[in-house]
């Protein structure tokens, strides 16, 4: 019993020091930077204004597919937000492309994606949570086009008032980010060490100078604040879900999954969109649960399955479809859920099978 316990414990935590030391310092690290600068200098009214039902169409589901970068939310935070558009007016299509492509394409998400179980599910995960957003969110609208009516109903009572214009150049911020992302990339990049450390440094130089001259000290404070909160709401969950991962695949071992989620069968992806629909998975967990936990480091998961997951986990899991129902009602919610799972299936079918 003793040796079957330490051997759970060595396996999570090599597998817990294998992601860290991997990742950390040249992944996760500069994504937090990126977060904290999104959560600190992007307005978030100025986005989520334009998600009227009477905005137009290319315009609202363009930003709501993609203001989960913009925002940097995450799984624990997309609940409230979209919560929170609803009441403030929004119409259900491009509420509901936010809910679902918000958490998949969170920078750090896809980032740690990438890194970890390839460029090419980083980016099938990031294009599809767009498209698929979209046309969940149009297909939404269509089948409930009540809920717009009553919006379009109240929406003289609530006039806007216009923000001002931020004082500082509208490059500085640009620029600000163009560096951050600039060192992720290198950090990631396969340069000789010194090179990317040289590269870095000056990206680094820049940065600072930018903070110096361009932004107050609140701001930067505020900067500060925001990569805090992300690190210590993420972090520990982090360390904590992959090491116990670690632990559960001595007892569960990857291969368990092999006959279920093993090719790109459209059975293997809907099996894996209903465990994504099902489990709840903190932002950046579903990355070790994917990779190690069923096994697509090591072969054991096809690429559609764990697309399809990736997919589905991050917008909906058990506890959430709870909090949904009492949101937006069960009718709603069933919809929602229903075809979320289905077109999910289909991005995972289409990408196992499509020989990227």
């Amino acid at each position: 019993m003793i040796d079957i316990l330490t051997g759970a414990i060595l396996l999570g935590w090599s597998t817990l020091v294998a992601y860290l030391s991997e990742h950390v310092i040249t992944c996760l690290i500069p994504a937090f930077f990126i977060a904290g600068g999104i959560a600190a200098f992007v307005k978030k009214d100025a986005i989520l204004k334009y998600f009227s039902p009477d905005a137009r169409k290319s315009v609202s589901y363009g930003i709501a597919s993609v203001s989960g970068t913009v925002l940097a939310v995450c799984s624990c935070t997309i609940l409230p937000m979209f919560a929170g558009i609803l009441k403030k007016g929004s119409g259900i299509g491009p509420a509901i492309t936010f809910l679902y492509a918000g958490p998949a394409i969170n920078i750090l998400a896809i980032v740690y994606s990438a890194k970890v179980l390839g460029l090419d599910i980083g980016i099938a995960r990031a294009t599809s949570a767009i498209l698929l957003s979209i046309v969940i969110g149009l297909l939404m609208a269509l089948i409930f086009k009540e809920h717009d009516d009553n919006v379009r109903a109240q929406a003289k009572k609530n006039p806007r008032i216009p923000s001002g214009e931020e004082e500082r150049p509208k490059w500085v911020v640009l620029a600000f980010f163009i560096f951050l992302i600039g060192i992720l990339l290198i950090a990631t990049s396969k340069l000789d060490i010194f090179i990317r450390l040289l590269i870095v440094y000056f990206l680094s130089m820049a940065v600072a100078f930018l903070l110096i001259y361009y932004f107050s000290r609140d701001e930067v404070t505020e900067w500060g604040y925001e990569i805090w909160d992300l690190t210590k709401k993420i972090f520990p969950i982090l360390v904590i879900g992959t090491f116990a991962l670690g632990v559960l695949s001595f007892f569960i071992p990857p291969e368990t999954f092999k006959p279920y989620i093993g090719d790109n069968s459209l059975l293997a992806n809907f099996i894996a969109a209903i465990i994504g629909a099902i489990l709840y998975m903190p932002t950046l967990l579903e990355v070790p649960v994917i990779g190690t936990t069923l096994g697509y480091l090591s072969g054991n998961m096809a690429k559609g399955p764990a697309l399809s997951l990736l997919l589905t986990g991050p917008s909906i899991s058990l506890p959430s479809i709870l909090v949904l129902t009492r949101v937006m009602g069960p009718k709603k919610t069933g919809v929602y859920v229903v075809l979320v799972v289905i077109f999910s299936t289909i991005a995972g079918y289409v990408f196992g099978n499509s020989g990227l």
